[in-house]
């Protein structure tokens, strides 16, 4: 009898470690710029949006809990007009593990600007794919989609399509809302419009997304067992970048890649090749001339 409850236990715990959900998300709320008073609301928030994002299961694989998708989202209120209404900037940033190391990588680090949400203490939260429910659920999923879709692109190309489509699909329910950041706005170019449409409706950034599997599957992957092949690869998604900014410059898919990767790439080929930097420094200063001083120190080895 003994032996068949711990069966059963053991086997109610592997279900549930397989259907582990696939988001791990640290919610953080800045409310200092606000002067609200009232701190408690803003903690509830933050217990309900991490609850939201990470207690859904949004894909039909299974996740151990050590392969969920690390990410923060820190929440900075800007302005709270009357009570129960919120101004705030989102930034959204996701990581992803390096293959063989303890090293982790961020995939996306974007900034949303404007966001506007009525929360009340104790709001359950619902979401459907299908209508504009509210403007705090239609976010939370679409960043969770658009994370879900960063992460699975690096492990195959174009591998996010089906997470971006359900990204997508929440823009255009969230477009009757008239809301600020689902609409177009060509003076805004970091919304939420903005960032689906160059990741996954316009073809001109189409390099990007297969820069994305290049530079994390065949390069930050590859780097410690063949860096031969590692930094080519890596250099190759630079070229990707480089010729979707030459086609449409300064779009926010190329500023979000060279937000996350700046750093990065810096510290990578500083180690290359003399011939790998002299190829990807140009290119660099191309992308992203703000961090040209960097860049260059990259020939001056």
């Amino acid at each position: 009898m003994k032996k068949g409850i711990l069966f059963l236990i053991g086997l109610i715990g592997f279900f549930l470690e397989g259907q582990a959900q696939e988001l791990d998300f640290r919610v953080i709320i800045n409310s200092d710029r606000s002067r609200f008073q009232n701190t408690e609301v803003f903690n509830q928030m933050k217990t309900s949006f991490e609850q939201f994002l990470n207690g859904r299961t949004w894909t039909s694989d299974e996740y151990r809990p050590e392969e969920r998708i690390k990410g923060n989202m820190l929440i900075t209120i800007s302005e709270v007009p009357q009570i129960g209404v919120y101004s705030a900037t989102v930034q959204v940033q996701v990581v992803r593990p390096v293959f063989g190391t303890n090293y982790e990588s961020v995939v996306l680090n974007f900034i949303d600007r404007n966001w506007t949400f009525e929360y009340q203490e104790s709001q359950p939260l619902e979401f459907n794919r299908f209508s504009f429910l509210n403007n705090i659920s239609s976010l939370l999923a679409f960043y969770a989609n658009i994370a879900l879709g960063m992460d699975y692109d690096t492990f195959a190309l174009k591998g996010g399509n089906p997470y971006y489509e359900v990204a997508n699909d929440i823009v255009n329910n969230a477009q009757q809302s008239g809301r600020v950041g689902w609409v177009q706005n060509p003076s805004d170019r970091r919304s939420r419009y903005w960032l689906i449409n160059d990741i996954y409706i316009s073809t001109v950034y189409a390099p990007i997304r297969e820069a994305i599997y290049l530079y994390h599957r065949k390069g930050m992957d590859q780097l410690a067992t063949a860096p031969e092949e590692a930094y080519n690869s890596i250099l190759g998604a630079i070229q990707l970048v480089a010729e979707a900014n030459r086609l449409q410059p300064n779009g926010i898919f190329t500023i979000s890649f060279v937000d996350a990767k700046s750093d990065e790439l810096v510290s990578i080929l500083k180690n290359a090749p003399f011939d790998i930097r002299e190829q990807a420094v140009p290119l660099l200063l191309e992308i992203d001339p703000n961090n040209a001083r960097k860049y260059n120190e990259l020939l001056k080895s």
